[in-house]
């Protein structure tokens, strides 16, 4: 039987260590709640992998947050997460929020499964973030002075985890949040160009945004030693995500929290100052 109570019970937060999993935790424990790391490394140990364990690190759970690392377009993870919502739904678990992907089939998918458990839910389907430029992904190459991209000229709303983690924060804990979906994104869509630009004007100093075709892309990633799932995720998400899909601005954050989503001048000028996007980095 699902727990009714899960605004003021314990909560496992699934990706603790990533981007938004971090910052939930950082909310949460502020507003006083209970948290639980969900990570490899916690105790009890949650790997998606290793589903004989996920029990543990349910047991006495009255809502969760799920982020599904690296993403939700990982073959198999679909499965993976319906897999989870049903022992969550057994373990007596109340409240699911799961981050989910925008115009990706497979993040759909997995609102679907989730939606079909008829436990308490909240979907924050977002845009990519902010932090992709300063926490991984972008920035090695950032720091190196040259970004090497797919050309993709449709622009993305890109937005701030820090929004994200907070609508998270406030779903775990109001009811007025529950079976929304919220559709996440920043104020304004940039190229990437646009982005780095930004990102190299605030820094003073040279970023050389370099286009190139998808399959030189692939090749590069290939020969930097990724893993070779890593490779077809990536790229498939610049050919299917970044098509111009997602170009539109959505209202996610003034519906969830009442206020403009922040912007993306603000977070690089807030980034720069910080001197992480400098050359010395590299």
């Amino acid at each position: 039987m699902a727990n009714d109570h899960w605004s003021e019970g314990t909560i496992l937060v699934l990706g603790g260590t990533g981007k938004t999993g971090r910052r939930v935790i950082e909310g949460l424990k502020k507003e006083g709640r209970a948290v639980r790391l969900g990570s490899r490394k916690a105790q009890p140990a949650f790997d998606w992998e290793r589903p004989e364990g996920w029990a543990a690190a349910l047991d006495g759970v009255a809502a969760v947050y799920v982020a599904y690392q690296p993403d939700l377009a990982l073959p198999g993870a679909v499965a993976a997460v319906s897999r989870f919502f049903a022992e969550a739904k057994m373990a007596g678990v109340g409240k699911i929020v799961l981050l989910s992907g925008r115009g990706e089939p497979e993040a759909q998918e997995a609102e679907q499964a989730l939606q079909a458990t008829h436990l308490d839910w909240t979907i924050l389907r977002c845009s990519w973030f902010f932090q992709n430029f300063s926490e991984n992904f972008f920035l090695d190459a950032i720091q190196a002075g040259e970004v090497v991209l797919p050309d993709t000229p449709a622009p993305e709303p890109f937005v701030d985890a820090d929004d994200i983690a907070e609508i998270a924060v406030a779903a775990l804990a109001d009811a007025r949040h529950s079976r929304q979906l919220y559709e996440i994104t920043g104020p304004e869509a940039l190229t990437f160009q646009q982005a780095i630009a930004t990102i190299a004007e605030a820094a003073g100093r040279r970023i050389d945004y370099v286009p190139v075709s998808q399959q030189a892309y692939r090749t590069g990633l290939a020969e930097q030693g990724l893993p070779p799932e890593v490779v077809e995720l990536v790229t498939y998400l610049f050919a299917t995500v970044l098509d111009g899909r997602n170009e539109q601005v959505a209202d996610g954050v003034e519906r969830a929290l009442g206020r403009p989503p922040r912007d993306f001048a603000d977070y690089v000028a807030r980034t720069a100052a910080t001197g992480i996007w400098g050359a010395d980095h590299a």
